[in-house]
Order: structure tokens, then sequence, then C-alpha cells
């Protein structure tokens, strides 16, 4: 099977950047000069292609990633655009995980912006070689000085300035290519008819500043051209793209361009570097993994005569062609209509049929060679992060880890008809986005949904509203509390009735006793046949149970309650499990009461990292959410801020968060104990004064 475009030939890149830098519209660009489309859509208008939802072009922003091929001299460019909202992150992690290259588009008047800065520490932790493309140069106020010193500061970065722009603001024509020593102008609004003119005199001075400093810095990371540079011999621009492509895949440099993606200046130039300066498969390491069953490292080299390995790094449900999953093909040939093992579940997959991605387009493949992205079509038990590889030479490649979502509300259908088209939309959706989870809380029956943020949450609940046709009620989630007692205590249960002929009867006393929280109840039988024979003893630890279930003050459930049975009586003619069932519960809720209950709040062990002169500010808001520090970690320019607080003060948190620290605060949280609740708090609650027993 031979390919239509060599593997050196291939780019596998993203397109990554804060929120509103311009990343869907560089896309759209690059599609309309590589003659992907014949008319360029706008973030606007929601007309862009790689933007298809109907979310996604209602709100002007990047929700999924889109994966889309494109041609530029002789090579085959895949690209991700990406989206830029934090609430997104995971479309983000899934995606650097599985490019070679990334463009990094920054605002030229705001620089370097929060999610810049999230999108940056990814791709360093995933080592992807990135370049950098400055635009909205046209917009009053850009500085592409200024943005370059702020990829250095805050990003701790090395940029490799590669064009100075030609005019200010709305006088921006074009740019200087430092390399060549170009002048560019661009002539028409649609930015296909540009050409070379002088460089203008004033300029000059600079241009010749800027050159050195660039032959300088890009002659320090090669040795043969350190050896030129010092003789004072002349290198050529041949010689300095060659270096910088190895100094920018070996992550030294990141080489800088400028443009303006709306008003069409620059972007054939940002084609061009992709395709001198991103890495081929090729130039990538070969894939590590390990084989499952001897657990031994295994290495794969891209090539398509190698046993295959591909990772599954998106799953997506297509309204025409069901569910899909993404996949980056690392060795080898995934081919239609041939079995794979998918070995990280050890299940047989068959893959029916493959698609290339245009957006919301597909065209039909034979097969994806080493290098590729691509996608199958129906598998049914393949998973975000899975590996599929060839059966008789199983590897498993690292998967793919995901934040923790943050943030959860309660859905519920509005009938009972849209109970099971609920369940299907959920599971769906789940499947689609890893950082979306669904539970059932057991003891209200609710569905509860967890999502990284409040637009996450409102995306999702939208969707299952349009594309799942799901009427449903959205509400806020509840906390969910415990009861427990404090201090040991003896309660008495008599229960006699007359039911037609025959009286119930049930006569019990039980002793109660904090137990350790850890432990939700323990039931001993203190008493011997005679005072009651063993056949109704279960039916009183079955009666304490459920009383323990619907709680003692506000039907919280109880725990950490060790109830001990220790007298009663027992009459042949008149005790029932009926009687005996009552007369438990009675005896339960007067020894409760005796008991000191009080409420217990589940307590989160949090970990809230931010820049560092946020700190104080962070510190006086957790106080104020009753938490209680453990420690703080320097990490970097970052601090690392350990806590417990209780779930109660956390929701919202990951609004209030982003507004302490200019949105480039990040924080997750688990489970960690359940501690009393004050009881100023506990009598909020439940509006009564509490705990004066």
């Amino acid at each position: 099977m031979s390919r239509a475009v060599p593997l050196a030939q291939t780019r596998n890149i993203g397109i990554i950047a804060h929120i509103d830098a311009g990343k869907t519209t560089t896309t759209e660009r690059i599609l309309f000069y590589t003659g992907r489309i014949h008319r360029m859509g706008e973030v606007d208008e929601g007309s862009t292609i790689t933007d298809w939802m109907e979310q996604e072009r209602e709100r002007g922003i990047t929700i999924k990633a889109a994966a889309i091929t494109c041609f530029w001299r002789d090579h085959q460019i895949n690209i991700i655009d990406t989206p830029g909202h934090i609430d997104f992150t995971a479309e983000v992690q899934r995606s650097l995980r599985v490019l070679d290259g990334g463009v990094v588009v920054f605002d030229a008047v705001a620089g370097v912006q929060p999610q810049s800065e999230t999108v940056w520490r990814q791709a360093d932790r995933f080592h992807v070689p990135r370049i950098c493309f400055v635009n909205k140069m046209d917009r009053l106020g850009a500085d592409l000085g200024r943005t370059v010193e702020t990829i250095r500061t805050r990003l701790n970065a090395t940029p490799l300035v590669l064009q100075l722009p030609l005019g200010r603001e709305s006088a921006f024509r074009g740019f200087v290519d430092l390399i060549t020593q170009r002048a560019i102008v661009y002539y028409d609004d649609l930015g296909q008819e540009w050409g070379e003119i002088e460089i203008p005199d004033d300029m000059r001075e600079q241009v010749a500043e800027q050159r050195e400093a660039l032959v300088e810095q890009i002659a320090e990371t090669d040795e043969t051209l350190t050896e030129k540079y010092l003789l004072g011999e002349e290198i050529t621009p041949d010689e300095l793209r060659a270096a910088l492509r190895k100094a920018t895949l070996a992550r030294q440099l990141f080489p800088v361009l400028c443009g303006t993606a709306l008003h069409n200046k620059g972007v054939q130039a940002l084609l061009d570097a992709i395709v001198d300066y991103l890495p081929s498969p090729l130039d990538i390491p070969p894939v590590a993994g390990f084989h499952p069953g001897t657990q031994e490292e295994e290495r794969r080299e891209t090539d398509d005569h190698a046993p295959l390995a591909a990772l599954a790094f998106k799953i997506q449900n297509d309204p025409f062609v069901g569910r899909l999953a993404y996949v980056r093909v690392y060795s080898g040939q995934l081919v239609a209509g041939k079995a794979v093992l998918n070995s990280t579940r050890d299940r047989k997959e068959r893959v029916m049929r493959i698609l290339r991605m245009f957006a919301n387009r597909r065209e039909d493949m034979e097969e994806l060679n080493a290098g590729d992205i691509g996608a199958i079509v129906g598998p049914k038990f393949t998973f975000t992060g899975d590996t599929l590889c060839a059966p008789d030479q199983p590897i498993v490649l690292e998967s793919i880890s995901f934040p923790e979502p943050v943030i959860s509300v309660v859905i519920e259908p509005r009938t009972q008809a849209d109970q099971d088209k609920l369940n299907d939309a959920l599971q769906r959706l789940a499947d689609e986005d890893p950082t979306f989870r669904v539970r059932t809380d057991e003891e209200t029956g609710q569905t509860i949904i967890w999502g990284m943020g409040e637009l996450h949450l409102d995306i999702l609940v939208d969707r299952m509203l349009r594309e799942f046709r799901v009427q449903a009620n959205v509400g806020k989630r509840q906390v969910a509390y415990r009861e427990t007692i404090t201090r040991a205590a003896r309660g008495e249960g008599i229960f006699a009735k007359q039911t037609g002929n025959r009286t119930q009867h049930g006569h019990v006393i039980l002793e109660l006793e904090p137990l350790e929280q850890s432990k939700d109840f323990v039931f001993e039988n203190g008493v011997g046949d005679e005072v009651i024979p063993a056949q109704f003893v279960p039916a009183i630890e079955q009666s304490v149970r459920e009383s323990m279930d619907s709680g003692f003050w506000a039907g919280y459930p109880m725990v950490g309650v060790k109830v001990r049975l220790v007298g009663g009586s027992f009459s042949p003619d008149e005790s029932t499990e009926v009687g005996y069932r009552i007369a438990a519960s009675m005896a339960f809720r007067q020894a409760v009461e005796q008991a000191g209950p009080i409420l217990l709040e589940p307590v989160m062990k949090a970990e809230v990292v931010i820049p560092e002169e946020f700190t104080g500010d962070v510190i006086g808001d957790l106080n104020a959410r009753r938490a209680e520090i453990t420690g703080i970690i320097p990490r970097g320019d970052l601090q690392a801020i350990n806590c417990l607080v209780p779930l109660a003060e956390m929701f919202g948190y990951v609004t209030a968060i982003r507004s302490f620290t200019q949105g480039r605060g990040t924080f997750t949280m688990e489970f960690s104990h359940y501690a009393e609740l004050p009881q100023e708090i506990t009598e909020r609650m439940l509006g009564t004064t509490y705990g004066q027993q």
C-alpha cells in the first residue's frame, strides 16, 4: 500500500491558545490558502468550518477539538483546532498527547494570557515543539515586542523573532522576513495578492540589529554555525533554517511570526513555518509502551512495516455514522476490514470503516499509515486512551490522564418517557467526554452530573436538550450530610396494639455508643433466646438499619453508631415480628435523643495552584470558607496551597479562583472525611435550636 505523501512531508499539529486569541480564525485562513475551502468563514457570523456545533456557533467559542487535513508545498498537514476555554481543557490535553507540533496563537494586545500559560505547560509536559503566531497585529495597542517579552518572562521560553511588522496597528500591511531580509506587503483584502518591496529606510537599522541577534541566537545552537559566526563568515538562509529547525525540535528556540488572521495577512508565512520548523512523525522518538503480558517496556518505530500501535484519543457520536473513535497511528497500518486488539481492555475490535475527518465532514480511507490521524467507525469496546495494536504483537501505550471534575448539578427527566432518553444521552456524553461524570445518589435516587465548570455543564445540558431531545430539569447540587452520635445512651421501646383478634407486641432495650466514622454501623445481640428468641433478632437489626438510613434530625443517614440489643421481653402468644420492628424503632429514637446527635459534613482535600502574587488573597478567601491550610509548596513560579475544606463552601469556587487569579489559578479536590458541622450552621440549616441535649 503506497503512501500519497511521504512520512517526512507529514505534519500533525495543533492550534492552541487562550480563548479569543484567534485560533479558529487562523485555522479557517489556513484551510482557505491550502485550497480546502473556497470561502472563509467567520466566528462572529457562525460560519466557520471547525466550529460546526450549534453551541459553538452561537457562543463564538470552540468546544470540541476539530481535526482537519490540508496540503501545503507538497506536505500533508493534519490540524487539530482546540478550545481555549479552561472548562474544555481535556480537549487540549488529549490533542497534545497525539500531536507532534503546535502553533500557539497569541493576542498582540494582551500578550500571554492565563490559558496561554496552561496550554504552554501542557505542551511542555508532552514535549511538543511549538512555533508562536502573534495575531491581531492590526488592533489598537498591538505590540510585537511586548508580547515576545511576556513569552520570555511568563512562559520561561526562548522566543526567536523571525519577522518585524510593517506598519503599526491599523496601518499594519505586512512584515520584514529577518532570515531572507525581504519585506512582504499585502495588496488585497483576501491576502492572496502580495509582493516584495524595499525595506523602508526608517526600519533598516532595526532590521540589521534584529537580524544580527537572530543569527547569533541560531548559531549558538549549532557548533558549525557558531564557528562560522565567530569567523565572520556569511551564514546562508538555508543554513539558518536548517539549524533553527533542529533547535525548534529540541525546544531550545520557539520561532515567532506575526500577522492578522482576520484580515488575511501573514498566514501563508505561518504555513511555510509549519513545514520548515515543526516535526514530521519521523522526527519524534519511537513511542514507548509495555507488553501487557510481561509488563516489559516496548518501543515502536514510526514505520509502516512495524507492528501496529495506535492510540484512541477521542470518542465522538456522529449523527450520520454513529460512534467514532479518533486514533493516532504511531506504527504499522490500520486497515479497514481487519481485526485489531484493544490491548487496554484485552478485547478484539474489527475495523469496519476508516475516515479522514474534515471537521464534521468525512472522507473514506482504505487504511491509516504510521503518523496518520483519522477515525474508525463503530468501535464497540474502545474508549479514550485505549491502545489498538497488532493481535500477535501487543503493546499498551501510555494512556491519557484527565483532571477530576469539580462541579456538579442534579438533573431529572420531566416525564417518565424522558428517563430512558436521559440515560442514553448521559451514557453517550460520558463516552465522549472523560471529564464528564454521571452517578446516581443512592439516598435520593437523583442523577448527578459532574463537569469541569459551569460553562461545561451548561453546554452538556444544552446538548441533551438539542441533540438527544431530552426534556429535563436541572437543579442545584445538595451536599450529602450525615448524622451521628457523640456519647453512649440507652433507649427502651414497648409496642402493644390490638389488631383484629390478635395483639401485636414487642419490647426492646437498645444501647448505643459512638464508633469511628470509618465504620458506618455495628449491631450486636447481647440477649439470649429466653429474653428474645433468635428468629426475631434480624427484624430488630433491620428496623435499626432503616431508622439509621432515615436519620434523626434532618433525614440524613446516620453513620458511626454501634447498637447493642441488651434487653426486652417475649410473650409466646402476643410477640410478633412487626411488634419487635416497631419497638426497635422507638427504642433507637429514644436512645439517639439522649446520645448527643450532631450533623456531619463532607470535608475535601483540596490543592489550589496559583501564581505567587495571588497567595495572600487566595488564603484569605480559603479561611473565609472555613478551610484548614495544611501546607504551601512552591512549584517554580507557582504556589500549591494544600488544605482541608468543607464541600459546601466550595460550590462556585471554580469561578471564584479564576476571579482572584485573573483566570490563572486551578484547583483539584477529593473526598477526605466527614467532620462535625459547626452548631451555628446546623441551627441555620434546621431552623431550630439544636444540640442542646
